[in-house]
C-alpha cells in the first residue's frame, strides 16, 4: 500500500470501505462451516500492538531495540503485549505477534504519519505500516499524548516545568501551577480542554477506521489507561514505603481531583470511540480496575510516581516514571488485556 494512499485516506471513505469489509466478512461467515461458540481459535491469531508509552511500558528495563533508532520509544522488553501473550499462550491460545510498534512519545497521528523521534534520533515510519490483509488481531493505546497530559501535569507543578526527558511546555507558564485547578475548570484552560478532548474523539474514530481498512479481518481491541490519582486524595501526601517524594511531586492537592476528572473524561472518550466505530471495538476499561492502585497506594500502587525513579537510567542518571505503570501495574494491564483478548477470541 503506498504511503501516499496511507496519507490521503479519509475517514468517511474508510467508513464505507470498513463497512463494506465487513458485511462481506459477515456474509462469508454464513456462509462457512459452523464452530462451536467459545472454542479457542486453534491456529495461531497474527495480531499487531499498538500505541504509546503506556504500551510501551516506558520505566521498565531492559529495553527493546537498544542498538537502533527504536531505542528511543523505552518498548520495555517485558510489556503488557509480552507478558499478555504469554498468559493466553497458558490457557492454549497462541498469538502470532507480527509486530509490536508501541513507542513513547507516540500521538493519535502517528498511527498514520511518522514519529520524530527525541534528540534528532531519527524518525519512525506509521504504526499503520505494520498491518497486514491476514493480521486478524489488533491491541493498543493511544489518546494521553494528543490530550496533552504531559502539558497539563506540567501546568499543576514547578518541579515538572525544569528542564526534564518529559515533554511538553505548561499550557499557560504565566499562570502559576499553584492555581492550575481553577485553571482548567474555567476560561482559557477549559476551553482548551474542550479543544484537546474534541481532536482527541476525532483522531481515535480515524484511527479505528483506518485498522478496520487495512486490516479488514481483524479485531480491534482499543486500551485505556489505569488510574493515576485516587478517589481519596489525602492518600497522596504521603510517600510511598522507602521514597522521600511524594506521589505527585508539587501538585496541590486541590488539583488532584481535577486531574482525575481529565483523566475519566479520557477513558469515556475513549470508551465511546470504541462503541461508535463501526464493526465493533472491544474496549479494556483500565481506569473502572485500578482504583485500588493509584500512584497514592502505597505498596499496593500500579503506578510510579511522577519523580520517582524508574528503573532505567540514561548516561548514568536514573529517569523517573513520570506516572507510567511500574511492574505490577504492567502485571494488571497484562491481564486485563489478555482477558479482553481471550473474550474477544472465543466470541
Amino acid at each position: 500500500m503506498s504511503s501516499a494512499m496511507r496519507k490521503t485516506t479519509n475517514s468517511p471513505v474508510v467508513r464505507r470501505l470498513t463497512a463494506a469489509a465487513v458485511a462481506l466478512g459477515s456474509c462469508l461467515a454464513l456462509a462457512g462451516p459452523a464452530e462451536s461458540a467459545g472454542a479457542a481459535p486453534a491456529d495461531p491469531v497474527p495480531a499487531v500492538f499498538f500505541g504509546d508509552s503506556y504500551t510501551a511500558n516506558f520505566g521498565i528495563d531492559p529495553v527493546n531495540n537498544q542498538d537502533s533508532e527504536r531505542g528511543w520509544c523505552f518498548q520495555a522488553t517485558e510489556n503488557y503485549p509480552a507478558v499478555a501473550t504469554r498468559r493466553l499462550a497458558g490457557k492454549n491460545i497462541t498469538l502470532d505477534v507480527q509486530s509490536d510498534v508501541s513507542c513513547g512519545g507516540a500521538l493519535i497521528h502517528h498511527f498514520w504519519e511518522r514519529q520524530e523521534l527525541p534528540f534528532g534520533a531519527g524518525e519512525l515510519p506509521p504504526q499503520q505500516d505494520a498491518l497486514k490483509q491476514d493480521t486478524q488481531l489488533t491491541v493498543g493505546s493511544m489518546g494521553g499524548n494528543t490530550l496533552g497530559f504531559n502539558r497539563v501535569l506540567k501546568q499543576c507543578s514547578d518541579e515538572l516545568r525544569n528542564p526534564s526527558l518529559l515533554p511538553g511546555d505548561p499550557v499557560d507558564g504565566d499562570e502559576p501551577a499553584a492555581k492550575c485547578g481553577e485553571f482548567f475548570e474555567a476560561g482559557e484552560g477549559k476551553q482548551w480542554l474542550d479543544g484537546q478532548f474534541e481532536r482527541v474523539g476525532g483522531e481515535l474514530e480515524e484511527l479505528l477506521d483506518r485498522i478496520g481498512y487495512f486490516a479488514p479481518d481483524a479485531k480491534r481491541v482499543l486500551v485505556g489507561y489505569p488510574r493515576l490519582v485516587p478517589e481519596d486524595t489525602t492518600k497522596c501526601l504521603t510517600a510511598a514505603p522507602g521514597q522521600t517524594q511524594l506521589p505527585f511531586a508539587d501538585i496541590p492537592q486541590d488539583a488532584l481531583p481535577v486531574l482525575d476528572q481529565i483523566q475519566k473524561r479520557l477513558n469515556d472518550v475513549m470508551k465511546k470511540a470504541a462503541a461508535d466505530a463501526e464493526g465493533g471495538v472491544d474496549f479494556v476499561d483500565l481506569y473502572a480496575v485500578t482504583g485500588g492502585n493509584t500512584a497514592c497506594d502505597g505498596d499496593d500502587r500500579g503506578i510510579g510516581g511522577l519523580l520517582e525513579d524508574s528503573q532505567l537510567e540514561l548516561l548514568g542518571t536514573k529517569i523517573p516514571w513520570y506516572a507510567h505503570p511500574n511492574a505490577k501495574g504492567r502485571d494488571i494491564q497484562a491481564k486485563q488485556v489478555a482477558d479482553k483478548i481471550e473474550e474477544t477470541l472465543n466470541r
